[in-house]
This record gives structure tokens, C-alpha cells and sequence, in this order.
């Protein structure tokens, strides 16, 4: 309710806050992002390759590094990684001012928490994670050619032609457009396991952990989703 409320009255959005929000969730998680991705990338190329080079399909690595990565494993990984890092950090932030009676105080000034706390995380992170997965994309792609490069004999320019010609565009569509779905499940259960603390340091502890795990459950849950939604629609 409070999220559309605020679209058709955006002076109450707070602004400077969004924009912490999204160097938060976005800008500070680029580094982890994209090392995990690069690896991930190198590790395809590396199990795949072996097995490829046995049958002499070298060039079908291409294929499979791009459609696993920007269909799947770019989005999910990106996820979880965002779920485990700024997942855990809303619910604690907020859990601490739940301890220390600031939530209270706020409302006791007639400020609703929700629109001062929440919506902020809610669409920066909603802002954030399909960049972030872009991100991931490409450092992927980049971990695949090197080790295609270095294991299978697979040139630069000959991977990049090769990745035109065989990655269909809604691949790559379909990969950025479950982000916003994970950036709501991965908002939404950390600020809501925050407003959960008791008012005790070992209950924001439990709440975080509940947050994320939570979390990542109903992420791949989410994915899965999309799989056979998009296998009955032959996309």
C-alpha cells in the first residue's frame, strides 16, 4: 500500500536515501560479483570442456557457457549472493532500532516506518540487482572465453562470433527479467524479518538468519517457477 502510495505522490520517496540504498546494494557489491562470476565462468568452461574435447565439439562450449550463464546461473548466483549480503544487512539494521526503541519513537512521531525505512531498500534494490546482473553477464562470459581460450583452442573473436550467432536475444531478456521478482522476495523478507526482533541481540541474530536462508528458499523456489512456466511456453 505504502509502495503505491508513494508512486503517485513521489515527494514522499526519500530520495538521498535511494540513492544510498542503491550504492549499497549495487556499487559496494560489484567486486564480490564479480569475482564470483568470473570464477563461475571459468569453472563452466573448465568441467564442460573436458568433456567436449573428448567428441570433438570444442566449439559447442560457446553455446553452453552463454545460455547457462545469462539464462541462469547469472540471475540465481547474483541473487543469492545479494540475499546473503544485503538481505542479512536490512534485517539487522532494522532489528537494531527495533532493540533500541527507534522504530517506536518514529511512530510515536506519527512517521510510518515503512515509508521512512523500507521502500528506500525496496526500489533501490529493485534498481540494483538487474544491473548487478548485467554485471555478472559479462564477467561470466569473460571467465568462459578465457578458459575456452586457454583449454579448447577457442579464439577471442571466434567466441564472440560464435556468441551472436547461437545466444538468442530473449536469453539474455529472460535472465535480467527475473531479477526484479528476486530484488521484491530479497527486500521484502529482510525488512519484514527485521520488524520480527523481539528486542534482544540474540533475536536480530536468529531473524537474520531466518532472513536469508528464507530468502534463497524462495528464490530458487521463484526460479523454478520460471523454468516450467517458460517450458510451457516453449521460451
Amino acid at each position: 500500500v505504502r509502495t503505491f502510495y508513494c508512486l503517485r505522490h513521489p515527494r514522499r520517496i526519500q530520495w538521498r536515501a535511494l540513492g544510498n540504498a542503491i550504492e549499497f546494494c549495487g556499487y559496494r557489491a560489484l567486486p564480490i560479483i564479480g569475482i564470483l562470476s568470473f570464477l563461475v565462468g571459468v569453472v563452466l568452461a573448465y568441467q564442460m570442456g573436458i568433456q567436449l574435447r573428448n567428441y570433438g565439439a570444442n566449439i559447442f562450449a560457446v553455446n553452453f557457457i552463454g545460455l547457462s550463464l545469462l539464462r541462469e546461473f547469472s540471475p540465481l548466483m547474483t541473487a543469492i549472493i545479494i540475499a546473503g549480503r544485503s538481505g542479512a544487512a536490512f534485517t539487522a539494521r532494522l532489528g537494531t532500532m527495533t532493540v533500541n526503541k527507534e522504530i517506536d519513537a518514529l511512530r510515536t512521531m506519527g512517521i510510518a516506518p515503512v515509508e521512512r525505512l523500507v521502500l528506500q531498500k525496496f526500489f533501490g534494490l529493485m534498481i540494483a540487482l538487474p544491473l548487478l546482473t548485467v554485471w555478472s553477464d559479462i564477467t561470466g562470459v569473460i571467465g568462459g572465453m578465457i578458459m575456452a581460450n586457454n583449454m579448447l583452442g577457442i579464439g577471442y573473436d571466434e567466441f564472440l562470433t560464435r556468441f551472436q550467432q547461437v545466444i538468442p536475444l530473449k536469453t539474455y531478456i529472460i535472465g535480467i527479467a527475473k531479477s526484479p521478482l528476486f530484488a521484491i522476495i530479497i527486500a521484502s523478507i529482510g525488512c519484514f524479518q527485521g520488524f520480527q526482533v523481539e528486542g534482544s541481540a540474540e533475536s536480530v541474530g536468529q531473524e537474520t538468519t531466518k532472513s536469508v536462508v528464507r530468502a534463497i528458499f524462495l528464490i530458487i523456489c521463484a526460479d523454478a517457477l520460471f523454468s516450467v512456466l517458460l517450458s510451457w511456453n516453449n521460451l
